[in-house]
Protein backbone atom coordinates (compact mmCIF):
# COMPACT_ATOMS: atom_id res chain seq x y z
CA UNK A 1 0.00 0.00 0.00
CA UNK A 2 2.94 2.35 0.69
CA UNK A 3 4.32 1.83 -2.81
CA UNK A 4 0.90 2.44 -4.35
CA UNK A 5 0.40 5.62 -2.32
CA UNK A 6 3.82 6.96 -3.32
CA UNK A 7 3.12 6.18 -6.99
CA UNK A 8 -0.20 7.99 -6.96
CA UNK A 9 1.31 10.95 -5.11
CA UNK A 10 4.18 11.21 -7.62
CA UNK A 11 1.82 10.99 -10.59
CA UNK A 12 -0.34 13.71 -9.06
CA UNK A 13 2.64 16.03 -8.48
CA UNK A 14 4.87 15.08 -11.44
CA UNK A 15 6.25 17.99 -13.43
CA UNK A 16 7.46 18.34 -17.03
CA UNK A 17 11.08 17.59 -16.17
CA UNK A 18 10.16 14.51 -14.16
CA UNK A 19 8.17 13.27 -17.16
CA UNK A 20 11.28 13.63 -19.35
CA UNK A 21 14.09 12.67 -16.98
CA UNK A 22 12.30 10.86 -14.05
CA UNK A 23 10.28 8.31 -15.94
CA UNK A 24 12.56 5.43 -14.83
CA UNK A 25 11.77 6.23 -11.20
CA UNK A 26 8.06 6.28 -12.01
CA UNK A 27 8.37 2.93 -13.77
CA UNK A 28 10.09 1.31 -10.76
CA UNK A 29 7.42 2.67 -8.47
CA UNK A 30 4.74 1.28 -10.82
CA UNK A 31 6.37 -2.15 -10.68
CA UNK A 32 6.49 -2.04 -6.86
CA UNK A 33 2.87 -0.87 -6.69
CA UNK A 34 1.79 -3.63 -9.07
CA UNK A 35 3.52 -6.19 -6.85
CA UNK A 36 1.81 -4.81 -3.73
CA UNK A 37 -1.54 -4.84 -5.53
CA UNK A 38 -1.03 -8.47 -6.48
CA UNK A 39 -0.26 -9.37 -2.88
CA UNK A 40 -3.28 -7.46 -1.69
CA UNK A 41 -5.45 -9.29 -4.22
CA UNK A 42 -4.15 -12.66 -3.00
CA UNK A 43 -4.69 -11.64 0.62
CA UNK A 44 -8.18 -10.45 -0.22
CA UNK A 45 -8.95 -13.76 -1.94
CA UNK A 46 -7.59 -15.61 1.10
CA UNK A 47 -9.62 -13.52 3.52
CA UNK A 48 -12.70 -13.94 1.36
CA UNK A 49 -12.20 -17.71 1.54
CA UNK A 50 -11.75 -17.51 5.32
CA UNK A 51 -14.96 -15.52 5.65
CA UNK A 52 -16.84 -18.10 3.61
CA UNK A 53 -15.33 -20.93 5.72
CA UNK A 54 -16.24 -19.16 8.94
CA UNK A 55 -19.74 -18.55 7.61
CA UNK A 56 -20.06 -22.23 6.72
CA UNK A 57 -18.82 -23.26 10.17
CA UNK A 58 -21.25 -20.80 11.77
CA UNK A 59 -24.10 -22.28 9.74
CA UNK A 60 -23.15 -25.78 10.89
CA UNK A 61 -22.88 -24.60 14.50
CA UNK A 62 -26.30 -22.98 14.25
CA UNK A 63 -27.78 -26.17 12.80
CA UNK A 64 -26.12 -28.29 15.53
CA UNK A 65 -27.32 -25.86 18.18
CA UNK A 66 -30.84 -26.11 16.77
CA UNK A 67 -30.71 -29.92 16.88
CA UNK A 68 -29.38 -29.88 20.45
CA UNK A 69 -32.05 -27.42 21.54
CA UNK A 70 -34.70 -29.62 19.96
CA UNK A 71 -33.31 -32.68 21.77
CA UNK A 72 -33.14 -30.74 25.03
CA UNK A 73 -36.75 -29.65 24.58
CA UNK A 74 -37.77 -33.28 24.07
CA UNK A 75 -35.92 -34.29 27.26
CA UNK A 76 -37.54 -31.43 29.16
CA UNK A 77 -40.98 -32.40 27.89
CA UNK A 78 -40.36 -36.04 28.82
CA UNK A 79 -39.08 -35.15 32.31
CA UNK A 80 -42.04 -32.82 32.87
CA UNK A 81 -44.45 -35.51 31.68
CA UNK A 82 -42.85 -38.06 34.03
CA UNK A 83 -43.01 -35.55 36.87
CA UNK A 84 -46.66 -34.79 36.16
CA UNK A 85 -47.42 -38.49 36.07
CA UNK A 86 -45.57 -39.03 39.36
CA UNK A 87 -47.47 -36.18 41.02
CA UNK A 88 -50.74 -37.54 39.65
CA UNK A 89 -49.92 -41.05 40.89
CA UNK A 90 -49.13 -39.76 44.38
CA UNK A 91 -52.27 -37.67 44.35
CA UNK A 92 -54.37 -40.63 43.24
CA UNK A 93 -52.72 -42.85 45.87
CA UNK A 94 -53.44 -40.29 48.60
CA UNK A 95 -57.06 -40.00 47.45
CA UNK A 96 -57.34 -43.79 47.49
CA UNK A 97 -55.82 -43.93 50.98
CA UNK A 98 -58.24 -41.31 52.28
CA UNK A 99 -61.15 -43.12 50.60
CA UNK A 100 -60.20 -46.40 52.24
CA UNK A 101 -59.77 -44.63 55.57
CA UNK A 102 -63.20 -43.02 55.28
CA UNK A 103 -64.76 -46.33 54.23
CA UNK A 104 -63.20 -47.94 57.31
CA UNK A 105 -64.67 -45.26 59.53
CA UNK A 106 -68.09 -45.50 57.88
CA UNK A 107 -68.13 -49.25 58.44
CA UNK A 108 -66.69 -48.94 61.96
CA UNK A 109 -70.08 -48.81 63.68
CA UNK A 110 -71.32 -51.96 61.92
CA UNK A 111 -68.01 -53.71 62.56
CA UNK A 112 -68.17 -52.97 66.30
CA UNK A 113 -71.79 -54.10 66.49
CA UNK A 114 -71.02 -57.38 64.72
CA UNK A 115 -68.02 -58.03 66.98
CA UNK A 116 -70.10 -57.31 70.08
CA UNK A 117 -72.88 -59.68 69.03
CA UNK A 118 -70.37 -62.41 68.17
CA UNK A 119 -68.55 -62.09 71.51
CA UNK A 120 -71.80 -61.98 73.49
CA UNK A 121 -73.01 -65.12 71.74
CA UNK A 122 -69.71 -66.90 72.36
CA UNK A 123 -69.56 -66.04 76.07
CA UNK A 124 -73.33 -66.18 76.76
CA UNK A 125 -73.61 -62.48 77.54
CA UNK A 126 -76.99 -60.84 76.98
CA UNK A 127 -76.90 -58.34 74.12
CA UNK A 128 -79.65 -55.71 74.34
CA UNK A 129 -80.97 -54.53 70.98
CA UNK A 130 -83.36 -51.95 72.47
CA UNK A 131 -82.30 -50.79 75.95
CA UNK A 132 -85.14 -49.65 78.25
CA UNK A 133 -83.81 -46.13 78.85
CA UNK A 134 -83.47 -42.84 77.02
CA UNK A 135 -80.91 -42.49 74.29
CA UNK A 136 -79.79 -44.80 71.54
CA UNK A 137 -76.34 -46.28 72.31
CA UNK A 138 -74.69 -48.34 69.60
CA UNK A 139 -74.25 -51.44 71.76
CA UNK A 140 -75.62 -52.38 75.17
CA UNK A 141 -75.04 -55.56 77.18
CA UNK A 142 -76.51 -56.68 80.47
CA UNK A 143 -74.14 -58.02 83.14
CA UNK A 144 -74.95 -58.41 86.82
CA UNK A 145 -78.26 -56.64 86.39
CA UNK A 146 -76.58 -53.54 84.93
CA UNK A 147 -76.57 -52.17 81.43
CA UNK A 148 -73.06 -51.51 80.06
CA UNK A 149 -72.71 -49.27 77.02
CA UNK A 150 -70.19 -49.69 74.22
CA UNK A 151 -70.50 -46.74 71.81
CA UNK A 152 -68.64 -46.78 68.48
CA UNK A 153 -66.89 -43.47 67.75
CA UNK A 154 -65.04 -42.61 64.56
CA UNK A 155 -63.78 -39.38 62.92
CA UNK A 156 -66.13 -37.40 60.72
CA UNK A 157 -63.46 -36.39 58.20
CA UNK A 158 -59.84 -37.04 57.25
CA UNK A 159 -58.58 -34.34 59.63
CA UNK A 160 -57.78 -36.24 62.84
CA UNK A 161 -56.62 -33.17 64.75
CA UNK A 162 -60.18 -32.54 65.99
CA UNK A 163 -60.79 -36.16 67.04
CA UNK A 164 -59.52 -35.81 70.66
CA UNK A 165 -61.80 -32.80 71.22
CA UNK A 166 -64.69 -34.75 69.68
CA UNK A 167 -64.09 -37.65 72.08
CA UNK A 168 -64.03 -35.27 75.08
CA UNK A 169 -67.26 -33.68 73.92
CA UNK A 170 -68.94 -37.08 73.46
CA UNK A 171 -67.67 -38.20 76.89
CA UNK A 172 -69.46 -35.25 78.48
CA UNK A 173 -72.63 -35.97 76.52
CA UNK A 174 -72.55 -39.57 77.78
CA UNK A 175 -73.93 -38.20 81.06
CA UNK A 176 -77.42 -38.90 79.69
CA UNK A 177 -76.62 -42.63 79.92
CA UNK A 178 -74.72 -42.50 83.20
CA UNK A 179 -77.64 -40.71 84.89
CA UNK A 180 -79.80 -43.81 84.47
CA UNK A 181 -79.85 -45.94 87.62
CA UNK A 182 -79.65 -49.21 85.73
CA UNK A 183 -76.64 -48.14 83.65
CA UNK A 184 -73.14 -48.90 84.92
CA UNK A 185 -71.00 -45.81 85.48
CA UNK A 186 -68.36 -47.22 83.17
CA UNK A 187 -68.99 -46.27 79.54
CA UNK A 188 -66.77 -47.55 76.75
CA UNK A 189 -66.01 -45.70 73.49
CA UNK A 190 -64.74 -48.06 70.76
CA UNK A 191 -62.53 -46.18 68.27
CA UNK A 192 -60.72 -47.33 65.07
CA UNK A 193 -57.18 -48.58 65.54
CA UNK A 194 -55.71 -45.95 63.18
CA UNK A 195 -56.91 -43.09 65.40
CA UNK A 196 -54.86 -44.07 68.45
CA UNK A 197 -51.90 -41.99 67.30
CA UNK A 198 -53.75 -38.71 67.86
CA UNK A 199 -55.32 -39.64 71.19
CA UNK A 200 -53.47 -38.84 74.41
CA UNK A 201 -56.21 -39.52 76.95
CA UNK A 202 -57.86 -42.94 77.15
CA UNK A 203 -59.76 -42.52 80.41
CA UNK A 204 -62.04 -39.53 80.97
CA UNK A 205 -62.91 -39.00 84.62
CA UNK A 206 -66.20 -37.18 84.85
CA UNK A 207 -68.09 -36.17 88.00
CA UNK A 208 -69.95 -39.43 88.64
CA UNK A 209 -68.89 -41.72 85.81
CA UNK A 210 -65.90 -42.68 83.64
CA UNK A 211 -65.46 -43.07 79.92
CA UNK A 212 -62.84 -45.54 78.63
CA UNK A 213 -61.49 -45.27 75.07
CA UNK A 214 -60.70 -48.71 73.62
CA UNK A 215 -60.36 -50.52 70.30
CA UNK A 216 -62.16 -53.58 68.96
CA UNK A 217 -59.25 -55.79 70.07
CA UNK A 218 -59.99 -54.93 73.71
CA UNK A 219 -63.70 -55.88 73.60
CA UNK A 220 -63.31 -59.53 74.49
CA UNK A 221 -61.01 -59.18 77.54
CA UNK A 222 -63.19 -56.33 78.86
CA UNK A 223 -66.38 -58.35 78.49
CA UNK A 224 -64.74 -61.34 80.19
CA UNK A 225 -63.55 -59.16 83.07
CA UNK A 226 -67.02 -57.68 83.50
CA UNK A 227 -68.57 -61.10 83.27
CA UNK A 228 -66.33 -62.34 86.07
CA UNK A 229 -68.09 -59.98 88.47
CA UNK A 230 -71.42 -61.56 87.53
CA UNK A 231 -70.45 -64.71 89.42
CA UNK A 232 -71.14 -62.85 92.67
CA UNK A 233 -74.66 -61.66 93.36
CA UNK A 234 -73.52 -58.93 95.73
CA UNK A 235 -70.13 -57.37 96.16
CA UNK A 236 -70.30 -57.64 99.96
CA UNK A 237 -70.38 -61.43 99.65
CA UNK A 238 -66.87 -61.43 98.24
CA UNK A 239 -64.10 -62.52 100.53
CA UNK A 240 -61.10 -60.19 100.93
CA UNK A 241 -59.01 -62.64 98.93
CA UNK A 242 -61.58 -62.73 96.09
CA UNK A 243 -61.74 -58.95 96.02
CA UNK A 244 -57.96 -58.76 95.93
CA UNK A 245 -57.79 -61.25 93.06
CA UNK A 246 -60.44 -59.41 91.06
CA UNK A 247 -58.76 -56.06 91.60
CA UNK A 248 -55.41 -57.58 90.64
CA UNK A 249 -56.87 -59.05 87.43
CA UNK A 250 -58.61 -55.80 86.51
CA UNK A 251 -55.45 -53.83 87.25
CA UNK A 252 -53.37 -56.21 85.17
CA UNK A 253 -55.88 -55.99 82.33
CA UNK A 254 -55.93 -52.19 82.46
CA UNK A 255 -52.12 -52.07 82.48
CA UNK A 256 -51.75 -54.51 79.57
CA UNK A 257 -54.47 -52.75 77.58
CA UNK A 258 -52.71 -49.41 77.92
CA UNK A 259 -49.33 -50.94 77.10
CA UNK A 260 -50.93 -52.54 74.05
CA UNK A 261 -52.27 -49.15 73.03
CA UNK A 262 -48.76 -47.67 73.45
CA UNK A 263 -47.12 -50.38 71.33
CA UNK A 264 -49.85 -50.36 68.67
CA UNK A 265 -49.63 -46.58 68.41
CA UNK A 266 -45.85 -46.77 67.91
CA UNK A 267 -46.12 -49.39 65.17
CA UNK A 268 -49.00 -47.53 63.51
CA UNK A 269 -46.75 -44.46 63.24
CA UNK A 270 -43.90 -46.60 61.89
CA UNK A 271 -46.14 -48.25 59.29
CA UNK A 272 -47.57 -44.87 58.27
CA UNK A 273 -44.03 -43.50 57.85
CA UNK A 274 -43.06 -46.57 55.82
CA UNK A 275 -46.15 -46.16 53.62
CA UNK A 276 -45.26 -42.53 52.94
CA UNK A 277 -41.64 -43.49 52.17
CA UNK A 278 -42.86 -46.11 49.69
CA UNK A 279 -44.87 -43.45 47.88
CA UNK A 280 -42.09 -40.84 47.96
CA UNK A 281 -38.88 -42.89 47.54
CA UNK A 282 -39.80 -45.76 45.23
CA UNK A 283 -39.32 -45.18 41.47
CA UNK A 284 -42.64 -44.55 39.77
CA UNK A 285 -42.50 -47.82 37.79
CA UNK A 286 -41.85 -49.91 40.92
CA UNK A 287 -44.49 -47.96 42.87
CA UNK A 288 -47.10 -48.60 40.17
CA UNK A 289 -46.24 -52.31 40.18
CA UNK A 290 -46.35 -52.43 43.99
CA UNK A 291 -49.78 -50.75 43.95
CA UNK A 292 -51.01 -53.41 41.50
CA UNK A 293 -49.88 -56.19 43.87
CA UNK A 294 -51.34 -54.28 46.83
CA UNK A 295 -54.74 -54.11 45.17
CA UNK A 296 -54.57 -57.80 44.35
CA UNK A 297 -53.80 -58.80 47.94
CA UNK A 298 -56.59 -60.00 50.20
CA UNK A 299 -56.36 -60.63 53.92
CA UNK A 300 -58.04 -63.87 54.95
CA UNK A 301 -57.99 -64.27 58.73
CA UNK A 302 -59.32 -67.49 60.26
CA UNK A 303 -63.10 -67.61 60.16
CA UNK A 304 -64.83 -67.41 63.48
CA UNK A 305 -67.40 -70.02 64.51
CA UNK A 306 -69.77 -69.09 67.29
CA UNK A 307 -70.03 -72.58 68.71
CA UNK A 308 -66.28 -73.17 68.73
CA UNK A 309 -64.34 -72.49 71.95
CA UNK A 310 -60.63 -71.77 71.57
CA UNK A 311 -58.79 -73.79 74.28
CA UNK A 312 -55.68 -72.42 75.93
CA UNK A 313 -53.75 -75.54 74.93
CA UNK A 314 -54.35 -74.74 71.27
CA UNK A 315 -53.19 -71.15 71.76
CA UNK A 316 -50.05 -72.32 73.59
CA UNK A 317 -49.30 -74.78 70.81
CA UNK A 318 -49.62 -72.03 68.20
CA UNK A 319 -47.40 -69.75 70.28
CA UNK A 320 -44.67 -72.41 70.58
CA UNK A 321 -44.78 -73.01 66.82
CA UNK A 322 -44.37 -69.27 66.11
CA UNK A 323 -41.48 -69.05 68.57
CA UNK A 324 -39.75 -72.06 67.00
CA UNK A 325 -40.20 -70.68 63.47
CA UNK A 326 -38.80 -67.33 64.55
CA UNK A 327 -35.82 -68.99 66.25
CA UNK A 328 -35.06 -71.06 63.15
CA UNK A 329 -34.94 -67.86 61.11
CA UNK A 330 -32.43 -66.31 63.50
CA UNK A 331 -34.88 -63.88 65.16
CA UNK A 332 -33.91 -63.21 68.77
CA UNK A 333 -36.81 -63.64 71.17
CA UNK A 334 -35.59 -61.98 74.33
CA UNK A 335 -38.89 -61.65 76.14
CA UNK A 336 -37.31 -60.66 79.42
CA UNK A 337 -35.27 -57.80 77.95
CA UNK A 338 -38.30 -56.63 75.97
CA UNK A 339 -40.43 -56.65 79.12
CA UNK A 340 -37.81 -54.81 81.15
CA UNK A 341 -37.37 -52.19 78.42
CA UNK A 342 -41.10 -51.70 77.97
CA UNK A 343 -41.66 -51.31 81.69
CA UNK A 344 -39.13 -48.46 81.70
CA UNK A 345 -41.33 -46.45 79.31
CA UNK A 346 -43.67 -44.14 81.30
CA UNK A 347 -47.28 -45.20 80.95
CA UNK A 348 -48.76 -41.91 82.11
CA UNK A 349 -47.86 -38.34 81.30
CA UNK A 350 -46.58 -36.23 84.15
CA UNK A 351 -49.08 -33.56 85.13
Amino acid sequence: MDHLRRLLENIRTIGIWDRVFGWRRIRDQLIDATTDLGLLTQKNDFLTGEVKRFQSDEDRRQQEFGRQMSTLKQYQDRIQADRDEEVKSRHDAEIERLKKMKDTWVLHQDSVRQSMKTLCSRHTIEYIDKPPFKGDPDNTVSISGEYIIFDAKSPRGEDLSNFPAYIREQAEKARKYASEESVRKWIFFVVPMNTLGVLKTFVHHLADYRVFVITVDALEPILLSLQKIEEYEFAEQLSPEDRENICRILGKFAHLSKRRIQVDTYFINQFMELAYKCESDLPSEMLDKAIEFERAEKLNPPQEKRTKVIPMAELEKSLIKVQNDAGNKGIALEDRRLTDGLNEVPLYREE
